[in-house]
């Protein structure tokens, strides 16, 4: 259970990625969050109850202006 001041977004909530980082893992590319969400470098998701969330990153902006 999140202990912020402003709670967490919980993790199945929409804007679940807002919650804040409690541990990183940066050279392994993912990162813990305060609602139990992983979430990785490449926009994946693990939730708490196992569910996987497919990379979701749109394209690059600057392809978008070609």
């Amino acid at each position: 259970m999140c202990q912020h001041k402003t709670p967490c977004p919980t993790a199945d909530a929409v804007d679940r990625e807002a919650a804040r980082i409690v541990a990183t893992f940066r050279e392994q590319g993912w990162s813990l969050l305060c609602n139990g969400v992983i979430v990785f470098d490449d926009t994946g998701e693990i939730l708490p109850d196992g569910t996987m969330i497919e990379p979701h990153r749109g394209p690059a902006v600057h392809a978008l202006a070609a």
